[in-house]
């Protein structure tokens, strides 16, 4: 398995959620439940955002810097950055800014005559202010004796940087976040909070992921965090996740706060205007699981009282269309929506239909066309379908 780490500068401002200062590393990080943000956008979008942050009661969030955009126009850069931490404090956040991000990796970083021009670029952060390294074609490409070499290369610069901004700012917490427990050792006697990634795919391996940091952490006396959970395509969902980090007592950002740009198709909570795709994310956050215990599960029932049966009834009468001598009267696309829609809504409710596209977004679509636009065919097929659907998972023969 590939070996991956992340290099970040932690202001942890969260003795108390709005203090300017932290006073120094604390030995417990536990309550803090927070969220990587791409921190893009104006000042209107950046407390939209962090508005949703806010609803779920999280309390921070880690961000991404970059030398680069710092080197274009330091001084907006960090106006830009002041700016973001302030409007974070002041909502209720603590802020994690991520100095050097491996997955942009410039192997130039690593080597000596970049020194200079990196230590200036960090002192104006850490003063202004008071990732994976190895996840990157520099490492990657290596061949197995340059791996060796490599990673030394890299642990190197991150063992220099750690102990260079604890020199500029003794107060607040510094890390590296690491894509693997396994890997924790290298820097842990430098770090103040163990930090690391986890995007496995069974409870196991997140128990496992735990137990090895957990080790770690009992070994250097030092508070771990998880900075990095969360992937609907690595098959390591949200509600699982978090539901393992309560029980192991951990604190942990959630990846990604919004559902959009590049990673939207796997990441996120909330869309920018403030829908969700999964409301067992959410319930998750807020500390409310999805029931998966078969002893005590309750299965809905949706014909208790009689609904489904209805409903079947109604999508039989608006698909038969009365056929004359002369022609065919065919039922309005409106009233064969409205059948649907009730049954799609007794599904929903239960569960029994997959929400990739939930029905009733389906229908809202169709909705939202003028009739002469809609697709008949489409519509009376979609309603067909639903009706066998809730047939079958009613038993209803």
């Amino acid at each position: 398995m590939k070996t991956r780490l992340a290099f970040f500068a932690g202001i942890v401002l969260a003795v108390v959620v709005g203090t300017a200062r932290a006073e120094k590393p604390l030995k417990d990080y536990s309550f803090i439940h927070g969220v990587n943000y791409g921190m893009q956008g104006d000042q209107a979008v950046l407390e939209r955002d962090l508005g949703y942050a806010r609803r779920l009661n999280l309390n921070s969030t880690r961000i991404w810097l970059s030398y680069q955009g710092y080197e274009k126009d330091p001084k907006a850069y960090l106006d830009r950055l002041r700016n973001y931490i302030r409007t974070s404090q002041r909502l209720g956040f603590t802020t994690i800014p991520i100095l050097w991000n491996g997955n942009s990796l410039n192997p130039d970083t690593l080597k000596p005559e970049f020194r200079a021009r990196g230590d200036a670029y960090v002192k104006a952060i850490v003063e202004g202010v008071k990732n994976e390294p190895f996840t990157n074609s520099y490492w990657e490409r290596a061949t197995a004796e340059e791996k060796k070499q490599r990673e030394a290369e890299i642990t190197g610069f991150l063992r220099y940087n750690l102990t260079y901004v604890k020199k500029l700012d003794p107060a607040n917490a510094i890390t590296v976040g690491y894509t693997f427990s396994r890997e924790l050792e290298p820097t842990a006697d430098l770090v103040d909070v163990l930090t690391f990634h986890d995007y496995t795919m069974t409870r196991a391996s997140v128990e496992d992921v735990y137990r090895i940091a957990e080790e770690v952490s009992k070994k250097f006396a030092k508070p771990m965090l998880n900075t990095e959970t969360g992937c609907i395509a690595r098959g390591n969902p949200y509600d699982m996740v978090l539901v393992i980090a309560q029980e192991h007592k951990t604190g942990w950002y959630l990846f990604n706060l919004m559902i959009q740009g590049y990673w939207g198709e796997i990441h996120g909570l909330f869309y920018p205007d403030g829908t969700i795709r999964d409301p067992a994310i959410v319930a998750a956050v807020m500390g409310f699981y999805r029931n998966r215990d078969l002893n005590t599960m309750i299965k809905p029932v949706p014909n208790r009282e009689g609904h489904a049966e209805r409903a079947l009834k109604a999508i039989e009468a608006a698909l038969k269309d009365n056929q004359s001598t002369f022609g065919a009267s065919k039922t309005p696309t409106d009233k064969i929506l409205d059948a649907a829609e009730a049954a799609a809504n007794l599904l929903e409710a239960a569960e029994m239909v997959p929400m990739y596209v939930p029905p009733a977004a389906q229908i809202r679509f169709w909705r939202q066309q003028p009739p002469e636009k809609r697709d008949r065919d489409a519509i009376r097929a979609f309603a067909y379908d639903l009706g066998l659907t809730l047939k079958k998972y009613c038993l209803l023969y």
